[in-house]
Formats: structure tokens, C-alpha cells, sequence
């Protein structure tokens, strides 16, 4: 079956459509330009069908995630999220042109973009677990290239809570990169489940192929399940790569949760030595520390509610004469010695000393005609 024609774009304010980009079982995604400041941004919007409490749920779930970790660099950015005109909820986004995706590449990888690009999304991954969120989605075409070539990882759809305490949380897995715990329904997602899908990540950059995948032979759901419930790790098969980044990707991919690494900093580290023992730079880890990631309050995985602009029913007071403008201000912003509501409301209120000097001030000036003025103008 063919995939099908993406639905239509929504109607942004701010923004100008471009063209489709992709699309996915609940959502598709679009490129917009964005009118002031102006930029590309990538929208990703919910189909209009298919929102119910448990898509809300994730899709809130998303937009909360990215806003609290796109700050770090090797995360992608999240610009706005709302509801569009016709009930859509969207995201808006940092637009990345390219992902590390197999597809339409010539050829492997070099070792040294690997492991560049491995420590790098390996520093990402530790921030969201410190900050009590589990991926569970990671793969080659969720890694992507930002405009200027660098990775970022992407798509927090079906992100959990490390704590996994959520309503409804549901057994999701993205063969053949699952660990076979997942496949076999034990776990939703943990810190190990997270560790063996970075491996086989990184595998599939090497290898240029998914772990598990054969190059002649049934490569279906049902024969890489088995295969991955075996977790008979092979061998990449590149001359270039050493037997210490063989060991510790084996180790990653390990069968039994309890001998893979026991972090994805623990993760960084190994890939990090392996960069030294090849005389390449190191490449930089970048971690929140743990008074960011404890900061605020954690992602609320069960929220529900449809969230988007709200209009204000504040009326602020204005001196000229009409109707009082609605403007987004809470109540109790309103000016002290003006009055909240009543018929006088859009009156500046003035103390028995202030009028005296007021209406001596207009005497001097030019008279009863000032006095009238500043009757007119609402003063006094």
C-alpha cells in the first residue's frame, strides 16, 4: 500500500505555507516561513480524525518535552505550539533539512561522523533521562541535520515518563532498533531499553543496514523479533572499525539489561575513549547538570487539554472615549486608583490636592477654556 497524500495545511497567522514535507500515522509535517522574525519552520500538525484524549495526551506531552529540553544543543528547537483555525493542534519547529536516515545514501558513514554525532545525541538522551524522560523512539531517521549540518534528535511523539506513572501508556516500538525486552511487552521503556536502541543506532550508521537485518533472507516483524530476542550480536563488517567500538556497542546491545551500560553517560564515555585510542578530537558532552534538570515542575504526561490562544475578557482603562479595549492582562495587573468595572471606569481617579493644582494651573494658563478642556479630555 502506498503511503498516502498528506492532508491539508493549516491556516497560520504569522506564517505562510510552503510545502508538505512528510507525513506519519498522526500527523504530518509541513514548511512554513514564518512572516516576522522571518525564518523556515518546520510545523508538524495532528490529522483532524484521529484526535482523541490519548493522541492529546502525547501530542501535549511532545510539545511540553521539547519546550523544557531544546535549549540544549542536540536537541531539536521548538518554537510555538496551539490549535490551528479548523481544531488542529500544531507544533512549530526548528526546520531540518536532512536526517541520518539510510535512505539515499551512497555510501557508510566515516567512524569519526559516528562517533561525533553518537556522544553528541548520547548528551542529549542523559539530559532528558535527568530530566525524567524516556524517548522510546530512537532510531537513524529521528536524529536530524540541522541547516548548518549538526545533529539534533528529534520527534518526542511517544515519549514517556522515567517514572512511568502515566494513564495509558502504551507498548511502543520502532523495529528493529527496540530491545528485546519491548519486544517482548516487559517493559514500556527504561533507562536500558534506551541504551540498547543508541546502540543499534549506531550500528545501523556503520553498517549502513539495521542490526538483525539480513542482507538475503526474511527480514519481516515476525523474523526480526526472534532475532532480536536471541540478541546474537554479529559483527559490523568494516575493516575501519576497531574492536573497542565493536565492544562496546556488543555491550549496549547486550540480551540481559543488567550488563549494558548503566547510562548513556556511561555510553558517551566509552565512545569518547575510543575517539582518544583513534587519535581523533574529542568530541564535546554536553549535560545539564542537575540543578537544571531538577528545576520546575516535571512534564505532566497525563494533560489532556486542549491548549491554545486564549482571548482575554480584561478590560484595561484608556483615557479616550468608547469602548474599553481587551487586552491579555490578568485582573489583578489592573492600575491601583483606577476603577475595576462600573461606569466610570476609563476615568483616572485624582486626590482633593491634585485637582486644586490642576484647575489653579488651568486659571493661569488661559482660563475657563482650559477648564473646559480638561473636562473634555476626561481629566477632571
Amino acid at each position: 500500500m502506498g503511503r498516502r497524500l498528506p492532508s491539508s495545511p493549516p491556516v497560520l497567522s504569522g506564517y505562510t505555507y510552503v510545502r508538505p514535507l512528510g507525513t506519519g500515522g498522526f500527523a504530518d509535517v509541513f514548511l512554513f516561513e514564518q512572516n516576522m522574525p522571518r525564518r523556515s519552520v518546520a510545523v508538524k500538525v495532528l490529522l483532524q480524525d484521529i484526535v482523541d484524549d490519548n493522541v492529546l495526551r502525547s501530542f501535549n506531552a511532545e510539545a511540553d518535552v521539547m519546550a523544557r529540553l531544546s535549549s540544549h544543543p542536540s536537541i531539536l528547537t521548538v518554537y510555538d505550539a496551539s490549535i490551528s483555525a479548523d481544531g488542529r493542534p500544531y507544533l512549530v519547529m526548528e526546520y531540518c533539512p536532512g536526517s541520518y536516515s539510510s535512505r539515499g545514501r551512497a555510501e557508510p558513514l566515516p567512524v569519526a561522523t559516528v562517533l561525533n554525532v553518537a556522544v553528541r545525541i548520547a548528551g542529549a538522551l542523559e539530559t532528558a533521562h535527568r530530566s525524567q524522560v524516556l524517548h522510546r523512539d530512537i532510531k537513524p531517521s529521528n536524529i536530524l541535520t540541522t541547516t548548518f549540518g549538526g545533529p539534533v534528535l528529534g520527534d518526542f511523539g511517544i515519549a514517556a515518563s522515567l517514572a512511568g506513572n502515566a494513564q495509558g501508556e502504551l507498548f511502543a516500538m520502532s523495529l528493529p532498533w527496540s530491545a528485546p525486552e519491548v519486544v517482548d511487552e516487559r517493559t514500556t521503556g527504561t533507562v536500558a531499553t534506551e541504551v540498547w536502541s543508541f546502540g543499534a543506532t549506531l550500528y545501523s550508521l556503520l553498517a549502513d543496514r539495521a542490526p538483525f537485518e539480513l542482507p538475503a533472507g526474511s527480514n519481516g516483524s515476525r523474523a526480526l523479533q526472534q532475532r532480536i530476542g536471541r540478541a546474537k550480536y554479529t559483527s559490523i563488517g568494516r575493516a575501519d572499525v576497531p574492536a573497542s567500538l565493536e565492544s562496546a556497542l556488543a555491550r549496549m546491545m547486550s540480551r540481559d539489561p543488567a550488563a549494558r551500560q548503566v547510562s548513556l553517560l556511561e555510553c558517551a564515555y566509552d565512545l569518547q575513549r575510543v575517539e582518544r585510542d583513534l587519535g581523533l578530537p574529542l568530541t564535546a558532552l554536553e549535560v545539564a547538570d542537575e540543578a537544571w534538570a531538577s528545576a520546575g515542575s516535571p512534564i505532566d504526561f497525563d494533560n489532556l487539554e486542549s491548549r491554545g490562544t486564549v482571548i482575554s475578557d480584561v478590560s484595561i482603562p484608556t483615557l479616550r472615549p468608547g469602548p474599553q479595549r481587551s487586552i491579555r492582562r490578568p485582573a489583578s495587573h489592573t492600575r491601583e486608583g483606577t476603577l475595576p468595572d462600573g461606569g466610570d471606569a476609563g476615568r483616572r481617579q485624582f486626590s482633593p490636592l491634585v485637582l486644586t493644582l490642576l484647575l489653579a494651573g488651568a486659571v493661569v494658563i488661559g482660563g475657563g477654556a482650559t477648564v473646559g478642556a480638561l473636562l473634555i479630555a476626561g481629566l477632571i
